[in-house]
């Protein structure tokens, strides 16, 4: 079988289930794991970023989506030279990856017989339906069904051990720092699992875009930076930009010493099977004094702040 991935987290899956020499191509974006930067790249980004903050971030990609544009290309070309069996993408978000319907339209000109399967999940567990559904395309069902179990037993495990909390910390995860947004699909599930109330996040629905005074009135007690695309040392660096505003200095999960960091990018943006990894982040951030010592220490980093 002939696979081409549009999505990072579909790159993972592929490779989870031992299919990683089927996979022909990925997205410029798949780096996980190592061998995926070794596969012939399809899609690039129009816009480049390296070095720009979140702030001309947000305007470069709003920008192009008010001009009804792509922010992806997709190397037409090599999806012909490839002719896959099996394409994976998706139509979740357009910010994310390449549009779907531009997949549909490259698709045309193929010949033979391809399917295109979408991957959309909107909540936590929706990542693990998603491993099934590629493991029963691509005649892995039985590999799919063991990985699943794996990973339902390190989410078993957290939920036993919060279930009966009756003290859950406010937590604000920000998706995005400036403008600031709100996580949304699986991440106040995730919070939950971890021990914890996300009273910003919308569930099952895409990140919005919010006002910080939202942020100050809703007072979160601890902070966690996830920025969409960014890894901790990026996620790290931009954190800093907020002490300067209004009513920073007054949050309880400042006045605390409750403000992290952590790799969005690989373990709460993707939903793939890292997602896993990013709930024992959260369960070892939220709940130190139960999961420090039960769970091998993760990539997370707390940010000190001199107010």
């Amino acid at each position: 079988m002939k696979i081409v991935s549009l999505l990072p987290s579909a790159t993972e899956i592929v490779y989870a289930l031992g299919l990683g020499e089927e996979l022909l191509a990925v997205t410029h974006e798949c780096d996980y794991p190592s061998g995926a930067s070794e596969k012939p790249v399809i899609t690039s980004s129009i816009l480049e970023h390296s070095e720009s903050s979140s702030l001309q971030i947000h305007k470069g990609i709003t920008g192009l989506i008010h001009e009804g544009k792509s922010i992806y290309h997709l190397n037409e070309k090599l999806l012909a030279e490839i002719k896959p069996d099996l394409i994976l993408t998706q139509e979740l978000c357009d910010v994310c990856a390449v549009s779907y319907n531009i997949v549909l339209e490259a698709a045309k000109i193929l010949e033979g017989d391809q399917e295109i399967i979408s991957l959309e999940p909107h909540f936590f567990r929706d990542v693990l339906s998603n491993i099934l559904l590629v493991g029963e395309k691509t005649d892995k069902s039985s590999e799919a069904k063991r990985f699943v179990d794996s990973l339902e037993k390190r989410i078993t495990f957290i939920e036993n051990n919060t279930c009966k909390l009756t003290v859950r910390p406010k937590v604000y995860c920000m998706e995005w720092i400036d403008p600031p947004f709100a996580a949304g699909h699986w991440i106040s599930e995730m919070v939950a699992i971890a021990g914890g109330q996300e009273g910003l996040a919308i569930k099952g629905q895409p990140s919005v875009q919010i006002n910080w005074q939202d942020v100050v009135d809703y007072a979160p007690e601890i902070l966690v930076f996830m920025p969409c695309g960014f890894g901790l040392d990026r996620a790290v660096a931009e954190a800093k930009q907020v002490q300067g505003w209004p009513g920073w200095p007054d949050l309880p999960a400042v006045k605390k010493n409750q403000v992290y960091a952590v790799d969005g990018s690989s373990f709460f943006n993707r939903p793939g099977p890292r997602l896993v990894d990013g709930l024992e982040i959260l369960a070892q951030i939220l709940n130190p004094e139960i999961f420090s010592s039960i769970l091998p220490r993760k990539n997370y980093q707390r940010i000190h702040f001199v107010c």
